[in-house]
């Protein structure tokens, strides 16, 4: 091994520490892509993150309410379909000239779950790939999820999301936001899979520098699940108290 003469001047290496932090979060109703995930109910949530260099890895869970299951074909609710969601993922994020990239995946897990049928499994992982930015004052994003197999075997599935965010001037102790989010989901419809676009519009005010509150607007364009499923999708306004440890 090449060992340099002593006078020669070495770069310092580059110090990297390892970040850990937690998020805990309770709101009124748990949409996912304009979807309620606790039939119009509360949620309780949280997880913890680790950060190394480029690389992140992080666990979060949430209560759910899918509804009951007849695990017994008696024509009664026997058992709950699922009640618990709990997401593991990892991956890289850099910045290139000024835009950050996001590549990974997530697995989305719901331990206990009766799924229906031994081909209707509810675990599944996605794909990702995002990119944030800033411009004119407004933090910009773009991110793309694919699943080779959605949530209850019903085909692939790609999600298309832009986002955007601008920060309002402090008053007093609070720093508020503003922003939204415009999304498509284009399902495999032939295996049972759903096209739809769902966006939402809120605001945010940051206080005590660790805790947040959140009230934003949901809704989807899919037609005929308002009060005919426990997966409303209609319109809704959803307040959420979180803070970041």
């Amino acid at each position: 091994m090449y060992d340099p003469p002593a006078s020669a001047a070495m770069p310092p290496a580059p110090v990297s520490e390892l970040e850990l932090s937690a998020n805990v979060a309770l709101t009124t109703d748990y949409v996912f892509r304009g979807i309620s995930q606790t039939d119009e109910g509360p949620a309780i949530q949280g997880g913890f993150d680790l950060v190394y260099n480029i690389l992140y890895a992080g666990v979060w869970a949430s209560n759910l309410d899918f509804g009951g299951a007849d695990t017994d074909t008696d024509g009664i609710a026997d058992s709950d379909v699922a009640n618990i969601e709990i997401d593991l993922y990892a991956g890289i994020k850099k910045e290139l000239h000024g835009v950050e990239v996001d590549l990974g995946f997530i697995y989305y897990a719901y331990p206990h779950a009766f799924d229906g049928r031994p081909a209707a499994e509810l675990d599944y992982i996605e794909f990702k790939g995002g990119l944030a930015g800033s411009a004119a004052g407004f933090d910009l994003g773009f991110t793309t999820y694919y699943s080779p197999e959605y949530t209850g075997e019903i085909g692939r599935n790609w999600v298309f999301e832009g986002s955007v965010e601008r920060a309002l001037p402090d008053f007093g102790p609070f720093s508020p936001s503003v922003s939204g989010l415009v999304a498509y989901n284009d399902g495999d419809v032939g295996a049972g899979g759903v096209d739809y676009w769902y966006w939402n519009a809120g605001m945010s005010l940051g206080f005590a520098e660790k805790f947040s509150v959140d009230v934003r607007y949901w809704d989807t364009d899919i037609g005929g699940c308002g009060s005919n499923t426990i997966f409303q999708c209609d319109e809704r306004v959803v307040a959420t108290l979180s803070a970041e440890f």
